[in-house]
């Protein structure tokens, strides 16, 4: 097999990989279980290969930093 076709193949499947993880991470969503880290790791896969994921990526932390800081501003105690 020459170079070109090894790394098509291993495109193809990253993609099918990343599509993979992020259907099952929004029906992970309506159970108990880490929809959201299955569904970055979707986003993660395919963004290698698409911008449209790494910036849905990149959406996706900032809000759970927006989250994350929002969180600790009400727990901290006020002195």
């Amino acid at each position: 097999m020459s170079e070109e076709t090894v790394q098509r193949v291993k495109r193809f499947f990253k993609i099918i990989g990343g599509f993979t993880l992020l259907l099952v991470g929004v029906l992970l969503i309506f159970t108990p279980a880490p929809g959201w880290v299955v569904i970055a790791l979707g986003l993660g896969l395919l963004g290698a290969e698409f911008v449209w994921a790494r910036r849905l990526l990149d959406r996706l932390k900032a809000g759970g930093g927006r989250l994350r800081n929002a969180m600790l501003r009400q727990t901290t105690p006020k002195t």
